[in-house]
């Protein structure tokens, strides 16, 4: 691993550059989100509803389910599985205030590392153009490309949420983690 893993190449392939971009703002994210206590974790700015924690329990399910659920229409694995979403559509964002830093940091990062594992053996598989093996309700078939674009969507939407949010509980601010910045917890 680099000094800066999170650096997307200079030069590359579409592919290389989509990836890389991707795992910036995974990396972005999780620096803006790490170390903190519950009480840091779930500080607000209202009228907001939106924590860090709220936010590392959201993109775990997003990189859950971005391509092992909507692309390959895999069942999500717990908590994902057994959450009350008929009760609570934004159960991941809410129900992250009863969880321990500990258990939504490794929640996250074990998701990440699900999601780069499935993505890499997606694009081995079959490139960005490869055709979801599930066509849409509507009979559209969506290419993987489709699916890696919504995922860094989400990424860049609450990156920028955590950007606020942590600069509000203690003034951390920058684009980057520092050079060979390494999640704490």
């Amino acid at each position: 691993m680099t000094e800066t893993p999170w650096e997307p190449p200079i030069a590359g392939t579409e592919t290389e550059h989509l990836v890389g971009a991707l795992d910036r703002m995974r990396w972005t994210f999780r620096y803006k989100a790490d170390g903190l206590d519950a009480d840091g974790l779930s500080r607000r700015l209202p009228p907001s509803t939106l924590t860090l924690g709220g936010l590392l329990k959201h993109l775990a399910l997003v990189e859950d389910y971005q391509i092992a659920g909507k692309f390959y229409g895999e069942p999500l694995p717990a908590p994902w599985d057994s959450a009350p979403w008929d009760d609570n559509a934004d159960w991941d964002f809410a129900s992250a205030a009863d969880d321990k830093p500990a258990d939504l940091y490794a929640l996250y990062d074990a998701a990440v590392a699900r999601g780069r594992a499935r993505l890499t053996a997606a694009l081995a598989e079959g490139g960005l153009d490869q055709p979801c093996p599930r066509p849409w309700p509507d009979g559209r078939t969506p290419t993987l490309r489709r699916f890696v674009y919504d995922l860094l969507e989400e990424y860049a939407r609450h990156t920028g949420h955590a950007d606020l949010l942590r600069e509000a509980i203690d003034g951390r601010t920058g684009e980057d983690p520092p050079d060979g910045w390494r999640p704490s917890a």
